[in-house]
């Protein structure tokens, strides 16, 4: 613990200073790391996350081999495998294991409707490396879709990875500002057919104007598309906590502000289905991130949504409508 405390205090600076100074989100290393650490714990093979940890500029690799050691080593030595490494496991993932039971889900998530979509897009993709998980057989074109200079940044590491860009087709476009699904079908996209959306750990930094808008915008894609989301509640982006006190200011230093979260009002999954149900979007699977209870809220969640056969229609020919 004190080694790796000694190399988290070492490591953090460095990657707010970079980030802010370069402009490039410093959020998406957080999965990046978990899925660095599935991959050597070999709970999730992860090749390209590993390649790409390794020549990251705005990681301290001091800091950062300090801060894995005592867990690589005590892997090494006894086989112990952390339990925030080792989901799925028995139970709910409580909060702090956010970051690696998401991961699980998306995985699964896709998985199970891999053979019944022809398109994947993931939204403010960050340093995913799905694509290469895509094989020929599974017959799915991929595309990514991030903030034009997170998505330089990230198609330059690949190169210095030695890692291929064609695996996907990148699309630059901000959430906030801009009509991404128009850039997206003038890339290729075809509205049409049906497509798996993969927003992970995107909309707490968004504001409530461009996640009803995305969603939205899902929505009037083919019947049969998915969406996949995890979010915040609105009370844990609130929350007077020392963690999440922490949180905020790393977050807003960084340039990423935690801005959204959803009433999560128990039950979750009746305000989740309320929430996607407002855009016409069914609900199909809700997961919780900590504890719920009949007054106090889960702080945080996992969706997937379907697109009901009567509310295709094609987004590309249409601007967004005002918030239902």
């Amino acid at each position: 613990m004190p080694i790796g405390t000694a190399g988290y205090v070492a490591a953090i600076p460095r990657l707010l200073a970079y980030s802010r100074r370069a402009g490039v989100s410093a959020t998406v290393l957080s999965s990046l790391y978990t899925r660095y650490m599935q991959h050597r714990l070999e709970t999730r093979p992860d090749v390209p996350a590993a390649r790409l940890m390794a020549v990251m500029p705005n990681v301290s690799q001091e800091g950062f081999r300090l801060e894995t050691a005592p867990t690589l080593v005590g892997h090494l030595l006894t086989g112990y495998v952390p339990r925030i490494y080792r989901y799925p496991y028995p139970g709910q993932a409580p909060m702090r294991h956010h970051p690696t039971a998401r991961t699980s889900l998306y995985d699964a998530a896709l998985r199970r409707h891999l053979g019944r979509i022809d398109q994947l897009v993931v939204l403010g993709a960050g340093f995913d490396t799905r694509a290469f998980r895509l094989t020929p057989e599974d017959r799915v074109r991929c595309f990514e879709i991030d903030m034009p200079r997170t998505q330089a940044y990230k198609l330059g590491m690949l190169q210095k990875a030695g890692l291929s860009t064609r695996q996907a087709t990148y699309v630059s476009a901000d959430f906030e500002t801009e009509d991404w699904m128009e850039k997206l079908v003038a890339a290729g996209f075809d509205p049409g057919k049906p497509s798996f959306f993969l927003w992970e750990a995107v909309t707490m930094y968004l504001d409530r104007a461009s996640v009803e808008a995305t969603l939205r915008r899902i929505a009037g894609t083919a019947a049969g598309s998915v969406v996949a989301f995890d979010y915040f509640s609105k009370d844990i982006v609130a929350s007077k906590s020392p963690y999440m006190r922490y949180a905020r200011a790393t977050a807003k230093y960084a340039g990423e502000p935690l801005t959204f979260g959803i009433d999560n009002s128990p039950p979750a999954r009746k305000s989740a289905a309320d929430f996607v149900g407002a855009f016409g979007l069914a609900l199909e699977e809700h997961r919780n991130f900590g504890r719920e209870t009949r007054r106090r809220p889960a702080p945080a969640g996992f969706v997937t949504a379907v697109v009901p056969a009567n509310r295709q229609r094609n987004p590309a020919n249409r601007r967004d409508e005002g918030t239902p």
